[in-house]
């Protein structure tokens, strides 16, 4: 079976659930160049739970996790099956660490705004992992080395969450701002950790300094990157197939990892 490549993608303002952009044209473009995954397992920054869970729901349900967006939004519904089996994959994987398998959550907008472009027919199961609240980067990167098994079973693993996060700042009306000298720093500081390998000067980023406390003023949509960094295999090469700034200070940078 071919090896799936691995993905991160910053999702930005919901919106882009509905918007024709280069973002979401980019995201379509991946769609239709990957092989065609057996399922995906989403690891979004809008499931932050205490202790790990998994979605076990045959057909989960479109969850509008926001408010104050105009009505189209809440009524999008991505009607794609789930994979109990993929569910009880991933808890035998994480093992001796206890996954609760939950069948009341379905998928958050974190998933949803990039899966129906992704995947527009949803015609591919979909299973979501949440967050840990009680670990920190490193100890999701060390989840994500557990589950890279999956990536040679057909499964399509995908974070998403935005390496550079700050709502204080941001531009609400969506103007083509520029993004500020420290996003900018920090992001550099990023990628140039990512293309040397450097997975433990990734996970330790958001703890790095003053850049760092304005890019990842809390931990959720810095968490699913780490994931997705554990499944990466020895030599396996990492680009960017997206990139650019959401309202200034929203990264939509995109990480793809894929066999050599």
């Amino acid at each position: 079976m071919t090896r799936m490549p691995a993905l991160f993608l910053g999702h930005g303002n919901p919106l882009n659930a509905l918007e024709r952009n280069p973002w979401t044209s980019a995201w379509a473009a991946l769609g239709r160049a990957l092989p065609r995954p057996r399922a995906v397992l989403c690891i979004s920054a809008h499931w932050f739970t205490r202790g790990l869970r998994v979605t076990a729901a045959e057909f989960p349900r479109t969850i509008h996790d926001f408010g104050g967006f105009p009505e189209e939004l809440f009524a999008v519904r991505y009607p794609v099956p789930g994979s109990p089996e993929l569910a009880e994959r991933v808890v035998e994987l994480l093992a001796p660490d206890e996954v609760e398998l939950d069948e009341g959550w379905g998928l958050d907008h974190g998933a949803w705004s990039l899966l129906l472009h992704l995947f527009p027919e949803a015609d591919v199961p979909v299973v979501q992992l949440s967050l840990d609240g009680s670990r920190d980067a490193s100890e999701h990167h060390e989840l994500g080395r557990a589950l890279a098994p999956l990536r040679d079973e057909g499964v399509l693993v995908l974070g998403s969450g935005n390496v550079v996060h700050d709502l204080y700042d941001y531009s609400w009306a969506r103007d083509p701002v520029p993004a500020p000298d420290w996003a900018r720093r920090f992001e550099g500081r990023l990628r140039e950790q990512l293309l040397a390998g450097d997975h433990a000067g990734v996970v330790a980023l958001p703890d790095s300094g003053r850049d760092a406390a304005s890019a990842v003023p809390s931990p959720e949509h810095f968490l699913p990157l780490a994931c997705v960094l554990g499944t990466r295999g020895e030599g396996e090469p990492v680009d960017f197939p997206v990139d650019g700034y959401d309202g200034g200070t929203v990264s939509m940078l995109g990480v793809r990892i894929s066999a050599p």
